[in-house]
């Protein structure tokens, strides 16, 4: 197995292109040598660059040194979607058909797996203790995905032995995963790609362990992604809701920033939401559903892919594909007026965090979940 402690991380060398299980740093890091640098300074990103998404082909940029990372929304093949997978005899390929053509065309796709995989999934079309079933593997290598993050509220709803066999399953499928205990680090052509998870959602965030482990692992990977489960569900802003989440997703994004990270990437609110700027860096609150069966509302059918494009290690590409979940299971990718319309709403909540952030005023909690 390529799991290890957090604490005890070193460098991983492998073949380019192969994930690597990896915790924390240790005393003497290894770390990858330094991306050549641009011949010139690379325009900084704004949300004009993103809305619509800057044309890199005006940049003069060389090919081989662009890296492409696909983050979905929330991926639950549990309840209602499980349901429609047997319907459809078990054909578990039937979630990703309309979106695999996208999400395998990165050079790393990740995910937010929210249920454990495991072979006694029960059939449930109702209630909120999920499962998938090991079937669902398939889906995500077709997919491309090359990291799955286990940091939720839904994963552990099984027990640990549920968290453990899903892990069996991905590593069988060379599927690397990061909790709050592990980091996954890919290498990309030389360029090393960390991954670390944590999960705000009925339980408190510890801060301090969070920001420690982003600072280790820091001087072994070249960029550095943090995927978080936080904040209220169904708002177009990131907003705690105590008790049930009781972190500012806008202080925690910021302090993983201020710790290290290039890219922060958001799911749980269901919604999507807005996206920020901050020192530069990313943050995609949330991407909203990607797979799950919640066609109870427009809002919760629709989720972007968010596709960010590095140049060595400098994000300098974003941009969001919307889709739309029919049959409770399936997203297709939305076009014309219907696309821009998630973009344009999209743009309109940043821009409007954007002012409360600027005048030091961060979303407050709703009156309920």
């Amino acid at each position: 197995m390529l799991i290890t402690s957090l604490a005890t991380l070193t460098a991983c060398e492998g073949d380019d292109n192969q994930p690597t299980q990896s915790p924390t740093p240790g005393p003497s890091p290894s770390a990858t040598a330094s991306p050549t640098p641009s011949p010139t300074p690379l325009p900084s990103l704004t949300l004009a660059d993103v809305f619509p998404p800057r044309d890199l082909g005006v940049l003069g940029l060389d090919p081989a040194r662009l890296r492409t990372v696909i983050a979905t929304g929330d991926v639950i093949p549990a309840r209602y979607t499980d349901v429609i997978i047997r319907q459809q005899g078990d054909d578990f390929l039937y979630p990703v058909a309309l979106t695999k053509a996208i999400t395998s065309a990165a050079d790393l796709t990740v995910i937010n797996l929210e249920a454990p995989l495991i072979e006694s999934c029960p059939y449930h079309d109702s209630g909120f203790t999920f499962c998938g079933r090991p079937g669902f593997i398939e889906a995500l290598q077709t997919s491309g995905v090359d990291v799955a993050t286990l940091e939720n509220n839904h994963i552990g709803n099984y027990g640990q032995s549920g968290v453990d066999e899903t892990v069996r399953h991905l590593e069988g499928a060379e599927i690397r995963w990061a909790d709050r205990d592990s980091a996954a680090v890919v290498s990309v052509r030389g360029l090393k790609f960390g991954f670390l998870a944590y999960n705000g959602v009925e339980q408190k965030l510890d801060r301090l362990t969070m920001e420690a482990q982003i600072k280790k692992l820091r001087p072994i990977v070249d960029v550095l992604a943090v995927s978080f489960h936080w904040g209220t569900e169904y708002v177009s802003l990131p907003q705690a809701v105590p008790p049930v989440a009781d972190d500012d997703p806008v202080d925690l994004a910021h302090l993983a920033v201020d710790s290290g990270a290039d890219l922060i990437i958001g799911n749980h609110p269901h919604w999507v939401q807005a996206i920020e700027f901050y020192k530069g860096k990313l943050i995609a609150y949330a991407h909203g559903n990607f797979i799950f069966d919640q066609m109870w509302s427009y809002e919760t059918r629709v989720g972007v892919i968010g596709k960010y494009t590095f140049y060595d290690d400098t994000l300098i590409g974003v941009e969001f594909t919307p889709t739309l979940i029919e049959n409770y299971a399936q997203p297709r990718p939305l076009e014309g007026p219907e696309r821009q319309a998630v973009l344009d709403n999209m743009k309109a909540a940043s821009d409007e965090l954007a002012a409360k952030v600027g005048a030091g005023r961060t979303p407050r909690p709703a009156t309920g979940p």
